[in-house]
């Protein structure tokens, strides 16, 4: 019955006159993003993984350098707190940037070719036929009846190589627009965490140590308990916490498409990642609206609105407000681990499995420039339709009419106005009658 039904839908696509035609987009999970727009491909123990970036810029100078940067922070062997297996992740670009190093608004096609993978891992024992606990192979299989069993296939972090090839692009597109700059850092292992000021620490402090976390203090205890599981065969979680800076105001939508949501679908579709918060999150529910609320005051020496707090991590109403975009995203302890578990079989059958391979005992440190290149993704992607939208026409009303200018960056010609006050003037009364 759903085939017949799925079949006469397409052949009414097909017939249907090219004037009222309605598009019928065949969508596998595989892409990301509206203007600025990604689709990875590629499998774990495949002959390489990639990315096709679709709606870059053109006239960008870009080199193969540049990107490859990000790809040596999420490699695999970089210490004893990551998998072993060795892969120098030379990323190679195929199409979409001249000779010269300039993109040409074309598609960037790039390329990570495997060269350590070692499939007899998976094939030759009992990871064959047997169904790894909390891992996506079972749900894999029941989805499309067959799996790529060897290094788990596209439900593999190497899937991921393409995420921060393309972010590393966006990351320049957003730094030569506004300054912005994305930084991560791991934040939580377990019940461990950091005193970090996420206004002020840089990459440089966050890559100090292998835990990738910029409080030292912290990051000796959060290694010592990280070297404490590994040893015993198991894996640790914990939580990433990502930092954009220099967001100009606006970016985002009320509705549907609100900054923060995207930003979750983004982070959320991570290997492993279980859990996100935008600003202060789930710790907010604690606090009443008077303690909640960010109020707003107007900078002295820029003019610009701004706010004292930023509980709401830079995002009100889906739209950024100008300040620090403030996320969190909680990653559960790595799956295959080399302690005997139960599972069953792919026929139905219950054994004990021990893991084999390598794994990471914590995925957190590789996450973050996880992390961060899905936050440069979407937000270059936001920008892009921003400036597609909002900005196609100047605001050419007069100066005393447009909203005062908002943000860390924003500036308002002349500083800050001023007002007379009237005399015996109060708090200002507002009714508010909202549903």
């Amino acid at each position: 019955m759903r085939l017949s039904l799925a079949l006469s839908l397409l052949a009414a696509a097909v017939a249907a006159p090219s004037a009222s035609a309605f598009t019928l987009t065949m969508g596998t999970g595989n892409s990301f993003g509206r203007v600025f727009r990604i689709s990875t491909w590629g499998e774990s123990h495949g002959g390489g993984v990639g990315v096709t970036l679709d709606g870059c810029p053109p006239r960008l100078r870009l080199s193969r350098e540049e990107i490859q940067v990000d790809l040596d922070r999420r490699r695999p062997g970089q210490s004893r707190i990551t998998t072993p297996r060795n892969e120098a992740d030379a990323v190679e670009i195929l199409s979409g940037v001249t000779s010269e190093g300039v993109t040409t608004g074309t598609p960037i096609a790039m390329l990570v070719r495997n060269k350590d993978h070692r499939s007899s891992d998976y094939l030759d024992n009992d990871m064959k036929v047997a169904y790894r606990p909390s891992h996506a192979d079972a749900t894999y299989d029941a989805k499309y009846g067959v799996r790529a069993i060897a290094g788990g296939g596209r439900s593999s972090a190497r899937e991921t190589i393409g995420r921060v090839a393309a972010g590393a692009i966006a990351r320049k597109v957003l730094q030569q627009y506004n300054g912005i700059e994305v930084l991560a850092y791991v934040s939580k292992v377990q019940e461990i965490t950091c005193d970090v000021n996420d206004s002020t620490f840089t990459q440089e402090e966050v890559d100090s140590n292998i835990v990738r976390c910029p409080d030292q203090d912290a990051a000796e205890k959060m290694l010592e308990r990280i070297d404490e599981i590994r040893k015993a065969g198991n894996s640790i979680g914990g939580v990433v916490t990502c930092v954009a800076r220099n967001v100009p105001a606006g970016l985002g939508a009320p509705v549907f498409d609100k900054l923060e949501a995207d930003l979750a679908k983004a982070c959320m579709s991570i290997p492993a990642a279980k859990g996100f918060e935008s600003g202060d999150g789930f710790e907010g529910t604690l606090l009443t609206g008077k303690q909640h609320n960010d109020e707003f005051y107007v900078d002295p020496s820029t003019g610009a609105t701004r706010t004292k707090t930023n509980r709401s991590g830079g995002i009100q109403g889906g739209i950024t407000n100008g300040e620090d975009v403030v996320i969190h995203v909680a990653f559960k302890p790595t799956s295959t681990i080399g302690q005997a578990q139960m599972t069953v079989t792919r026929d139905g059958q219950e054994v004990e499995l021990r893991g084999k391979g390598r794994h990471d005992p914590c995925v957190l440190p590789r996450a973050v420039p996880m992390v961060e290149a899905m936050m440069a993704l979407t937000v270059v992607d936001h920008l892009m339709m921003q400036q597609a939208q909002c900005e196609l026409f100047p605001n050419e009303a007069p100066m005393d009419e447009q909203p005062n200018p908002m943000g860390t960056t924003a500036h308002r010609e002349g500083g800050k106005k001023h007002f007379e006050e009237a005399v015996g003037a109060g708090p200002v009364s507002q009714r508010v009658d909202e549903e």
